[in-house]
């Protein structure tokens, strides 16, 4: 079994078979159990919710003890250069030597916000060279199946969201502070059009409050 928090806020315990995500997570842990290098990159042309989630996920790890680097495969919006650690985010397109020896040196890759790799352009290249594990988290439509643990559902209106709660799944919550709480906002309020869109749900409003509170 596995502890699932639900749209109603409640802790509830489903059979790891009911939620395919449960299924790769119970397989994940071992996969972090040891610091690693790890790789996180985005689609194409980064959004709030790209750069958001990415971030987010980059101070998580760092946190944890792994060694994190964010790769873009091109250049993101000088509007988003103000968020935490943003400096550090390499870009393929600039460099593609040093990139590619990092993507090569990793011993595991996330891809946020996009769920096929030729959305990350060029770099689909060396990312389809690579034996090591790959981590989805996406809320797009008909992911591909390259990845050894995905977690995508299209219920959820931002990435960002499914970076929260990724980090509660695995026990993180706690160490959301006020950097990962700002990237994850970031990408909740971007994706979701200022809380407009139709997938804004009331657990969105519960999981902003709390980012908010932080």
């Amino acid at each position: 079994f596995f502890l699932y928090f639900n749209t109603q806020k409640r802790f509830i315990l489903i059979p790891l078979h009911l939620h395919p995500f449960m299924k790769d997570i119970s397989n994940f842990y071992s996969l972090l159990e040891s610091p690693k290098k790890i790789v996180i990159t985005m689609h194409q042309k980064p959004d709030g919710d790209a750069m958001g989630s990415g971030l987010a996920l980059y101070h998580f790890l760092q946190k944890n003890g792994h060694q994190s680097v964010v790769i873009s495969p091109n250049d993101f919006p000088e509007f988003l250069a103000w968020m935490p650690a943003s400096e550090s985010v390499l870009v393929y397109e600039n460099d593609r030597a040093k990139t590619s020896k990092i993507l090569q040196e990793a011993e595991l890759i996330f891809t946020l916000d996009f769920n096929a790799l030729h959305r990350t352009g060029e770099m689909e290249k060396v990312l389809n060279q690579l034996k090591v594990p790959f981590v989805m988290i996406d809320h797009h439509q008909s992911p591909d199946s390259y990845a050894t643990v995905t977690y995508s559902d299209t219920q959820f209106g931002s990435t960002c969201e499914m970076v929260y709660n990724f980090i509660s799944f695995l026990g993180g919550k706690n160490q959301i502070d006020q950097t990962i709480a700002t990237c994850i906002y970031t990408g909740i309020l971007t994706d979701s059009g200022s809380f407009r869109f139709p997938k804004t749900t009331g657990n969105t409003h519960r999981i902003v409050a709390e980012l908010i509170d932080l």
